[in-house]
């Protein structure tokens, strides 16, 4: 079974503050610890439910978070940007069993975590036909346009809850939940523990968790300064509908993808 993880930090437990979240900023040690112990909990039940290749996707920001002298000899890690459309997915395709995220947050327009955004924090929000999208939406119709499962994902409690509408059968674990500008979090060690159980629950429930393609993909940005949503009009296929608000059509997550990479 080849299994693909994609690690994110704003969802890992007790990060709060955007000053963890930055390569050498002194905050950002313990939580890039935990995010790699969390990574390695996820890796572990992977093996324990019959895993023979794992890909693991530093996805956060520099994408040089994970202590990667703590990965095992048996796990690809993934470091750095490729440059490709599917971003925090990139490597994945349709020789992979299934999909683990790690870490995820909120998307933007959501109160769910101190940190939620989508993609980035140049944007109120992103819909994707017609519903706010965090980056979990948008990876998760990645995979199913490589026709790849999604058994499982770790991070704060309303994204678990919006993961769950689009793959109800899929194993969720919150390691904590926003309320204004603080998280309560449960322990390292529990999250570890949970992490490890829901990976391997997960993935014994793979047909479960096949998620369709939608006919296609009507995306809406809303962004934080005028200036950026007259710039993406100016992307083929994209409309300005209001000073801070464009529109495209995508076929497909792929195209989806693309045409995000270029003006989100």
């Amino acid at each position: 079974m080849k299994v693909y993880i994609s690690a994110d930090i704003e969802g890992v437990t007790n990060v709060t503050n955007w000053d963890e979240t930055e390569l050498n900023h002194a905050d950002h040690n313990a939580a890039r610890k935990q995010m790699t112990r969390e990574v390695l909990a996820a890796c572990k039940g992977a093996k324990a439910a019959g895993a023979t290749e794992i890909y693991l996707k530093d996805a956060h920001d520099s994408a040089r978070n994970i202590l990667w002298d703590e990965i095992p000899d048996d796990v690809i890690l993934i470091r750095g940007w490729t440059g490709q459309p599917e971003s925090m997915m990139a490597g994945l395709d349709n020789t992979f069993d299934a999909v683990i995220y790690i870490g995820y947050h909120s998307g933007a327009n959501y109160g769910g975590n101190p940190l939620s955004h989508t993609m980035n924090t140049q944007n109120n929000y992103v819909k994707i036909n017609g519903k706010d999208a965090a980056e979990f939406d948008m990876n998760t119709y990645f995979a199913a346009y490589n026709g790849v499962p999604v058994v499982f994902l770790s991070g704060d409690a309303q994204l678990c809850d919006h993961a769950k509408e689009l793959v109800p059968e899929m194993e969720t674990v919150a390691v904590k939940a926003g309320v204004g500008g603080a998280t309560f979090n449960m322990s390292g060690n529990k999250a570890c523990q949970l992490i490890e159980k829901g990976v391997k629950a997960g993935l014994k429930k793979l047909k479960k968790c096949t998620v369709e393609e939608p006919e296609q993909y009507e995306v809406e940005i809303n962004f934080r300064e005028h200036t950026r949503a007259y710039r993406a009009s100016f992307y083929p296929g994209v409309v300005q509908t209001g000073p801070k608000t464009v529109k495209y059509t995508a076929k497909n997550a792929h195209e989806m993808m693309t045409t995000r990479m270029f003006i989100l």
